[in-house]
């Protein structure tokens, strides 16, 4: 069946199918006996949503991207702190290796791919640090900052949407370097920082806080940078504050330079997470 499933997914026609259902998650005809199905089929845990009736959304993508209380998502306040930006289940972890990121048994892929970037912007990441975060379709699907950040450039990189599962994290090659994807890049306390909103089968968008929606757009087919270090006033988000949303699933990417940051202990592959607990945190 794993088989099956990896090669599906090469012949599937990605895009087509991500955009149909976005169309249909847009819908509000039969939107609340679609919602009470997500809900029931993934166990979404609806108690710490602003709005808790199926009816009273507009629309599924409304449901999918539904805020949570104030409160539900505490930051930690360790000294130098480092939040989670998700919630979701750690898929990988741990150090660069010299310019390498580890995705799964016997894949890996480097910083310049993942980032779209040129070598100098790799070169700052090289020997750093990286947290992969997958989160699942029951997960609260707004991503927020690891770290109070300036932001520098926003990148949008055209690509295939292969699931992100860990099915697929183990058996497609660089699969988070091959994805949609879009790059944020920060400058912070503890130097350089990336998140990486990746997309995936059946996304249907991708948005940030200061563009909203990234993709899918006009220019869908190519890929383009905007430059924001420049830019006044200047874009700088707290820690915690919302930074992108999914619209469905998929996976935020982490990056932090080398030197700069410790990483929590207890967090290993498969580590259940919360957005805003200690992801980490940096040299003062």
């Amino acid at each position: 069946m794993t088989r099956v499933f990896i090669i599906l997914q090469y012949l599937l026609p990605h895009h087509l199918l991500s955009r149909l259902v976005g169309v249909l998650a847009r819908m509000h005809t039969g939107r609340t006996i679609l919602i009470r199905a997500f809900i029931k089929r993934y166990k979404v845990d609806m108690s710490e949503a602003v709005i808790k009736k199926a009816d009273d959304f507009a629309h599924f993508n409304a449901f999918f991207t539904r805020e949570l209380q104030p409160g539900s998502r505490p930051l930690a306040t360790e000294s130098g702190a480092i939040v989670c930006p998700a919630d979701g289940s750690i898929s990988q972890l741990g150090g660069i290796d010299a310019d390498r990121i580890f995705q799964a048994k016997g894949h890996d892929y480097t910083v310049a791919e993942l980032l779209a970037c040129d070598a100098a912007i790799a070169q700052q990441f090289q020997d750093g640090v990286f947290a992969t975060v997958y989160l699942s379709p029951r997960d609260y699907h707004r991503v927020h900052m690891p770290l109070t950040g300036k932001l520098q450039s926003m990148t949008y990189v055209p690509g295939k949407l292969f699931s992100v599962n860990k099915l697929t994290a183990e058996n497609v090659p660089r699969v988070f370097a091959r994805n949609e994807r879009v790059v944020c890049l920060f400058t912070t306390a503890a130097g350089p920082m990336a998140v990486v909103l990746v997309g995936a089968m059946i996304v249907a968008a991708i948005e940030t806080s200061w563009s909203g929606q990234v993709c899918p757009g006009a220019l869908q087919s190519q890929g383009f940078t905007e430059d924001y270090s420049n830019r006044a006033p200047a874009i700088t988000l707290p820690t915690g504050a919302e930074l992108g949303r999914f619209k469905l699933g998929s996976t935020a990417i982490v990056l932090f330079g080398p030197g700069s940051v410790t990483l929590a202990s207890d967090l290993v592959a498969d580590t259940p997470v919360r957005m805003g607990q200690l992801l980490g945190q940096h040299v003062i």
